[in-house]
């Protein structure tokens, strides 16, 4: 774990405010005071939720996105340590790591001649890959609920490795998405983590919610349609536009078919309307819509662990801020929905 670095006093000052006659949520949270203090607060029974972020977007440039995931841990650990302390947040429960570091990929990136980039992208994935999975298997081994946050949705697949190595079975999941992000084994990007997941043995059954069919190819639909035992979906336009069916209905059907077992909840921000990510969309579910989907299938006892990706810093203090408050309300309501709140 040598690019994971921990949260330190230098960064709490910097980005928390306090003010009289309020507790706010970094003074009760919990956090390392050194790496090797992991596997003892691993053990601590009154911790259930470990976060950490991912800063990264060289998986969404590997597949020709906008940068701009990087950053997006700083704004949501600002926003969820500035939250108030009280019985509904509950942070007592939460651990909060840190974030893996990339800062060296980067600067080899640099150096990189320009013809040469897309290879080099996906060569570094597989370095991330291997340090989301290692992370992720830890913490779901010690029997806590891992929650990542920032970086492209090429990590959806160390999610999905590290809690298939960690449980010694394969997992489900049910990705929130515009996207189906099953494009071609052609080397790791943040359009393929699903199909190596499952190339790889570690994914089982897969459901897709809300995919946008403007943005489905032909080729997918049917490499979905010829393996439809453990790929389903659920297209935003029979959602909402043409209300073939509810959202309430669609939310209870994905849950039938992946909750047999241990799954993961993706949660793209591709897929909420007006969010920055790398692929903003003017046409998608609603803030609210997105946190009643995560306290559904979070309130599943399978429910294994929340991934949160592909929101954009835009570099707007306001923007920002907003995307921060978006993230923190996410993450809290998961930690609700599996306290049974």
């Amino acid at each position: 774990m040598n690019n994971l670095q921990i949260i330190n006093s230098e960064t709490l000052k910097r980005i928390t405010s306090k003010r009289s006659g309020e507790t706010k949520f970094f003074e009760h949270t919990n956090y390392l005071s050194s790496l090797y203090d992991l596997p003892s607060m691993l053990d601590d029974s009154e911790i259930k939720f470990v976060i950490f972020g991912i800063k990264e977007d060289i998986g969404v440039l590997a597949n020709h996105g906008q940068a701009g995931a990087k950053n997006t841990w700083e704004i949501a650990l600002k926003s969820i340590l500035n939250l108030q302390s009280n019985h509904f947040t509950n942070p007592s429960n939460l651990l909060i790591l840190g974030y893996l570091d990339f800062s060296d990929e980067y600067k080899a990136l640099s150096e990189i001649k320009p013809d040469q980039l897309q290879n080099a992208y996906r060569s570094c994935v597989e370095k991330i890959d291997h340090c989301v999975t290692e992370l992720v298997c830890t913490i779901v081994k010690a029997g806590k609920l891992p929650i990542l946050i920032g970086g492209g949705h090429n990590n959806a697949f160390g999610a999905i490795k590290g809690s298939a190595l960690a449980l010694e079975s394969k997992i489900n999941t049910i990705n929130f998405d515009a996207h189906t992000d099953l494009r071609a084994l052609d080397g790791r990007h943040s359009g393929n983590g699903f199909s190596y997941a499952i190339h790889d043995g570690y994914l089982d059954r897969y459901y897709i919610f809300g995919v946008h069919e403007n943005y489905t190819s032909k080729e997918i639909l049917n490499h979905i349609d010829a393996s439809k035992s453990n790929i389903k979906f659920s297209t935003f336009e029979d959602l909402i536009i043409r209300k073939q069916t509810t959202f309430k209905k669609a939310s209870k059907d994905a849950m039938k078919f992946i909750s047999g077992s241990k799954f993961g909840i993706e949660i793209d921000c591709d897929a909420i309307q007006n969010i920055p990510s790398s692929a903003q969309t003017p046409s998608g579910f609603s803030v609210n819509q997105t946190r009643r989907f995560v306290h559904y299938f979070g309130s599943h006892p399978n429910a294994t662990y929340l991934h949160i990706c592909e929101a954009a810093a835009t570099g707007t203090e306001r923007t920002n801020s907003q995307t921060g408050k978006l993230l923190s309300y996410l993450i809290i309501d998961f930690m609700n929905a599996r306290n049974g709140s």
